[in-house]
């Protein structure tokens, strides 16, 4: 049985088990960027993960756990992005069906991209009760495993991996930080990043138009997103019950950016590092850029969570 919460072990363990499934993302540095600002940036670049971004680790965790009898009933979750491109895939590397509900808004390139990996698509209203339903609905015809995009053990226990091959490559950070919506990428970072060394600071970047993470962590209570309303798409939605009190126990602090200072952020990795990167993933160099007495002459390692941007809706 696994205990509540991830240890650095679990986390090691997840590596083990993914990693010939799994890219093992490089490192960059951009001494543009690090004269720019007076830091030395070391770049974790899960935009060149499978799938585009760090949520394939997670989700092949998760399906690599399932047992035979559950495997062969599939898995299904509810998602309006990467998690559910990453589900789609890991399952079909498995060899299981995978059952995806997807809100009718999502962005047509992510659409494509789950029905390219051959997953089975339920399309419902974009609100979080109509996905909960739906997939309650999904569950029951098909008797699908569950996977939650971000709490849930295994997912995290996968996040963290990300983490883990930085702090292999580069143990002598200052800081690490990574975006925050749900917590499954940060919570696993944390955990890593403190059980390695308990000296490295761990920041969490979030957008100030959907400040629920910074909200939550301030009062001590999970704040629900209010009307988030920001180019950060993977970012909008709320801490989980396993996520939150792990991030409560390891993130030194969360910071927030504005939607201008996020632009600002992509474009300056697009232009200066010559990578895509999407907007979420952009959200950890705003807030450095808006914050930015806290990192002056540290060594910052940043996780570019991922890459999937639709290039026919830019913006700048």
């Amino acid at each position: 049985m696994n205990p509540v919460y991830p240890t650095l072990e679990n986390i090691k363990e997840a590596h083990t088990r993914i990693k010939s499934y799994i890219n093992r993302t490089p490192v960059l540095t951009s001494s543009a960027l690090n004269e720019m600002f007076g830091i030395d940036f070391y770049f974790k670049c899960e935009n060149f993960q499978k799938i585009g971004a760090f949520k394939y680790r997670g989700a092949t965790n998760a399906v690599r756990l399932l047992s035979d009898s559950e495997a062969e009933k599939g898995v299904a979750t509810h998602s309006s992005g990467n998690h559910a491109a990453a589900l789609s895939l890991a399952a079909q590397k498995r060899g299981i069906p995978a059952y995806i509900v997807m809100p009718k808004n999502a962005p047509e390139i992510k659409k494509i991209a789950v029905e390219g990996y051959g997953a089975k698509i339920t399309f419902c209203e974009p609100t979080l009760e109509a996905r909960e339903e739906t997939l309650e609905k999904v569950q029951k015809e098909t008797g699908a495993a569950f996977i939650h995009p971000y709490n849930n053990f295994n997912v995290i226990c996968g996040q963290g991996t990300a983490a883990l091959e930085l702090l292999e490559d580069y143990p002598f950070l200052d800081i690490v930080i990574a975006p925050v919506g749900g917590g499954g990428l940060l919570s696993g970072t944390a955990v890593t990043t403190k059980s390695v060394n308990p000296g490295i600071k761990v920041f969490a970047a979030e957008p100030l138009n959907a400040d629920d993470a910074y909200r939550s962590f301030k009062q001590g209570t999970i704040a629900p997103a209010v009307k988030p309303n920001t180019i950060a798409d993977g970012l909008l939605t709320s801490l989980g019950s396993i996520t939150f009190p792990i991030i409560q126990q390891h993130v030194d602090d969360i910071i927030t950016a504005k939607e201008e200072t996020i632009v600002r952020a992509m474009r300056l990795i697009w232009e200066r590092m010559k990578i895509i990167i999407e907007p979420s993933s952009a959200v950890p160099l705003a807030s450095v850029i808006e914050n930015i007495s806290l990192f002056k002459g540290k060594k910052v390692g940043i996780i570019l969570s991922g890459g999937n941007v639709d290039l026919n809706h830019l913006p700048f």
